[in-house]
């Protein structure tokens, strides 16, 4: 990645998530970005190729970040549910934090676009690669039936969170969705478990 990061990168990306939030993806020009970032437009262009280029990157910066500070919390952790618990509430901590960024996420990252689709397919591997890891971990300690399809259980995991979220913004964010975590937690893992 040869891009060039800054403050002005950064800026360029907090604005972009503020514009894309209100208005929309198709709605959000680069003209409306480079405003609120307090930047000229040509200055966008220093930075990143155009508005997709926006939008992938800023789902690879947050996304980055929130897989590092998932990763540096469950350290603590002793076992496979403290840190499937952990994940799931910081999944929603951050979010909950960061309502634009959730708008963003769960609604304009959904492009009919297949070339962005993929893009945000693979920069999501870093989080699925995490919960696999869980998965078997969970798996060899005996905490999770060794049966377990990893696939299935990554897809249900991240897809009940993802569709958590979703529904919380769509419902204009009215209700505490960190408090989701615990009872999902157990709903979920129960099904993973030994018989």
């Amino acid at each position: 990645m040869g891009k060039k990061k800054g403050p002005k990168y950064n800026q360029i990306i907090d604005a972009a998530v503020t514009v894309i939030a209100k208005h929309g993806y198709h709605q959000a020009q680069v003209a409306k970005i480079a405003r609120e970032a307090g930047v000229a437009d040509g200055t966008i262009y220093l930075y990143f190729k155009n508005k997709e280029d926006i939008l992938t990157s800023l789902f690879e910066e947050k996304m980055g970040r929130f897989v590092e500070t998932i990763r540096t919390k469950i350290e603590s952790c002793q076992t496979v549910d403290e840190k499937f618990l952990l994940l799931m509430t910081t999944h929603f901590e951050q979010l909950e934090a960061d309502k634009q960024l959730a708008i963003v996420t769960q609604l304009e990252l959904r492009q009919s676009n297949t070339d962005l689709r993929l893009k945000i397919n693979d920069i999501l591997k870093g989080y699925l690669t995490l919960m696999d890891e869980l998965i078997t971990e969970g798996k060899e300690s005996g905490y999770f039936d060794p049966e377990l399809d990893n696939r299935l259980a990554r897809q249900m995991i991240f897809g009940t969170l993802d569709e958590v979220v979703t529904n919380w913004v769509m419902k204009d964010c009215k209700y505490d969705l960190s408090a989701l975590a615990k009872p999902l937690h157990q709903m979920l893992l129960g099904g993973f478990c030994k018989r």
